[in-house]
């Protein structure tokens, strides 16, 4: 018989539920707090406040404000903070196994409009704050990379499916889809221009089918 068992780790179903909800409010705090100052005026006790928790409990959760924003990030562009590239999201292999050309873009258009609602104020945050931190550099290196790996793959279905426009290479047909659907070009339009989200997503799928098919 073992004289000094080892104390059992509590856990229980409302502890896990009342962490994931302290969580989404420190990241919720977060963004707003981002939005307002700016990613460097913007300190962990002053999210701590906003959250209305201890900072002990911002950084257990999330290490430092890099590893919160780079969470805030996860969240915002995947839906939930699953480990899930954006490659493998459902959502996403919708567009890659859809037959139809022009219905394959016009989910694209629809998937980006609902990524930048999610996103589009942080990655602007991101993009701001990327020149004055390396971490921040790198990260938003990344993100670039990776949004130009997942629209390389939507154009090179098209190609497999021999529906990409005549004469136009993966590689060009790459950079036009990247260019159309970066970030930038909607915080133009419905940022500074005021269109609509959905104005947006129709302009975006006529684009995509205009110079790719």
């Amino acid at each position: 018989m073992d004289d000094d068992p080892k104390p059992r780790r509590y856990d229980s179903p409302r502890r896990r539920l009342q962490a994931t909800a302290t969580r989404k409010e420190i990241l919720e705090a977060a963004l707003r707090l981002f939005e307002r100052r700016g990613y460097a005026a913007t300190s962990m006790a002053a999210i701590a406040a906003e959250a209305g928790v201890a900072p002990k409990t911002v950084y257990l959760a999330f290490q430092s404000k890099r590893g919160l924003l780079l969470a805030l990030w996860h969240l915002l562009l995947r839906g939930d903070e699953e480990p899930v590239p954006v490659g493998e999201r459902r959502w996403f292999r919708e567009v890659v196994n859809e037959p139809d050309p022009e219905r394959l873009l016009r989910l694209n258009a629809r998937n980006s409009r609902i990524v930048k609602e999610r996103a589009g104020a942080l990655l602007e945050i991101l993009r701001s704050a990327a020149p004055a931190d390396d971490e921040l550099d790198a990260l938003w290196k990344r993100i670039q990379g990776e949004f130009y790996d997942n629209q390389r793959s939507i154009v090179e279905t098209l190609k497999k499916n021999l529906a990409l426009r005549p004469g136009l290479e993966v590689d060009r047909g790459a950079d036009i889809l990247w260019a159309l659907n970066h970030p930038n070009l909607y915080q133009l339009l419905v940022g500074e221009r005021g269109w609509t989200p959905e104005q947006y997503e129709e302009w975006l799928g006529d684009a995509f089918c205009s110079q790719l098919l």
